[in-house]
Parts: structure tokens; C-alpha cells; sequence
């Protein structure tokens, strides 16, 4: 694997998702690295994340601001800002910001993906709203994800 020089300022445009209160940052993109990982930034609206999904990719969250309710693997926990979540490849996953303010992470996912046009895909998809699981596992099946369910909620209790 070799790295490529990057200086990623923070001034790019972000991918907005409103429908699941998301701005994205692609802040490493798999050219950077022979395609071994990429590195995203996400901004999640307060009461906010993914539906649950899954994926070959692993990735490692750093929380940078607010605090989250992780599901991983049908664990669920807490994670507030200095924490590191790390999600096995495979493994069913799912987080929401469980606080009244936007909330910050950085994530490193290996091997990498294409984020800035799976993201930008997936905007599309959810241009009218989180559309039906149908809608959904059509577009996962493209990039390989698997759509489980529905986002977690903020008021969703921790079981570790």
C-alpha cells in the first residue's frame, strides 16, 4: 500500500442527505491509497443517523463532538466525543446523535469506498425521504450494503 500526498483543508462542499440529517465529507478518497481505505467526516442533525445496514467494509468512528447511540451487532452503547468505535466488515450497524445539537465523527474504512459517489448516489435515492426497504436494498445491492431496518432513535436505550 503506498499513500499519496493530500492536504485536505475542510473547505470542500459536503454531501447533504437531509432525509437522514447527514453533510459528508470525503477528506481521503481511495486514490489517496491504492484503494486501502478511504476517510470521511460526517456531520449527523441532532436526533439523526443511517438506517441499520451492513457491509463488507470495516470501519473505525472517532466521535469528534456530541454523542451517539451505537448499535453494533445488536449490542447497543453510548459514544461521546475522544471515543473510537471499531465495526468488523459484515457486521450489522447502526448509530443516531442522542443530542439536542449536530454532532461530529471522523471514519476510516478499509478496504476503501468509493464514499463521495456512494454518498452521492445515495442522496439521489433519498432525494423524496428515506424511501421503502425495497427502494433501499435496490441501491445496496449496487455497492454491496445490505439495508436492515430502520435508523436508530434517540430515545432507543443502551443494553452494555
Amino acid at each position: 500500500m503506498s499513500i499519496s500526498f493530500l492536504h485536505s483543508r475542510g473547505t470542500e462542499c459536503p454531501i447533504e442527505i437531509p432525509a437522514i440529517g447527514l453533510d459528508l465529507f470525503v477528506r481521503l478518497p481511495p486514490a489517496m491509497s491504492d484503494g486501502a481505505f478511504c476517510f470521511i467526516e460526517t456531520i449527523n442533525a441532532p436526533g439523526a443517523g443511517p438506517p441499520r445496514h451492513r457491509h463488507r467494509e470495516a470501519e473505525i468512528f472517532r466521535v469528534i463532538e456530541g454523542r451517539y447511540l451505537y448499535e453494533v451487532d445488536g449490542r447497543r452503547f453510548f459514544a461521546e466525543a475522544g471515543d473510537v468505535v471499531s465495526i468488523p466488515g459484515g457486521v450489522a450497524h447502526g448509530f443516531v446523535n442522542v443530542t439536542d445539537a449536530p454532532a461530529r465523527q471522523y471514519i476510516l474504512m478499509t478496504p476503501a469506498l468509493d464514499a463521495a459517489a456512494f454518498f452521492t448516489e445515495l442522496a439521489g435515492t433519498m432525494r423524496g425521504g428515506v424511501p421503502d426497504q425495497a427502494a433501499l436494498n435496490a441501491f445496496g445491492a449496487k455497492w454491496n450494503v445490505q439495508f436492515l431496518g430502520p435508523p436508530l432513535r434517540p430515545d432507543d436505550q443502551p443494553t452494555a
